[in-house]
């Protein structure tokens, strides 16, 4: 990753690193209720992905989920399903490999390939809500270079985050990582999640009390 403990928040010096990226979102939204916004890597697959639209679903919350494309070829129906119950797709590449251990036209492609993917399912939600969103990308364990964050910028709105749960990490236990996320929060968060099979105990017992926690404090949750 791109801290050695990357638990909690980015140093402020980090952002400016890679320029044009987003960190964090809108602290609230326009009925001045706090905001987080909720994100999901390395989806969609069938263990995980429908449990999580399950969670959102019974809190009212909207998430953005940031999909493999390998997984889309073996899954559309569950990302058409994220889309339809008002949620964002976006680029996680086509294999999730790291930009920093892959030669950036094979790593171009992988994007290139990946928005391939997703460009059927978001035109066709487009012309449901008769809206186009501009694409969005998160690359692979947040690893990127600048010469491919500039050949992304013009093209993807790039998402990085705010607060990292680590919820793929088999040896932090999920209650610690719940305790160390809650005193770390803050309006407008972007947090990470992983709808994956090696992160399902950590997510299983965050998500549910994440939800539960911020919605008894008035916060809303919304898709980037």
């Amino acid at each position: 990753m791109l801290l050695p403990n990357p638990l909690t928040r980015p140093p402020a010096w980090l952002r400016p690193v890679f320029p044009g990226s987003e960190w964090r979102g809108a602290p609230a939204g326009p009925s001045g209720r706090p905001r987080l916004y909720l994100t999901f890597d390395d989806g969609p697959i069938p263990e995980e992905t429908p449990w999580v639209l399950e969670q959102l679903a019974a809190y009212q919350a909207q998430a953005t989920f940031f999909c493999v494309g390998d997984n889309l070829v073996r899954h559309p129906e569950i990302a058409r399903a994220a889309l339809a119950a008002g949620h964002r797709l976006g680029n996680h590449t086509q294999h999730h490999r790291s930009a920093w251990a892959t030669a950036r036209p094979a790593y171009l492609a992988g994007v290139a390939e990946c928005q391939q993917q997703l460009a059927p399912l978001l035109a066709a939600d487009a012309l449901r809500h008769g809206a186009c969103l501009p694409p969005l990308f998160r690359p692979p364990y947040g690893r990127l270079t600048w010469p491919v964050l500039r050949e992304l910028r013009p093209h993807y709105r790039v998402v990085m985050w705010s607060l990292l749960t680590r919820d793929y990490d088999p040896d932090l236990a999920p209650a610690r990582a719940l305790r160390l996320a809650l005193q770390a929060t803050r309006p407008g968060d972007i947090v990470v999640l992983h709808d994956s099979r090696k992160a399902s105990r950590s997510l299983r017992y965050l998500l549910p009390r994440l939800l539960a926690y911020y919605s008894e404090l008035g916060y809303e949750f919304a898709a980037l």
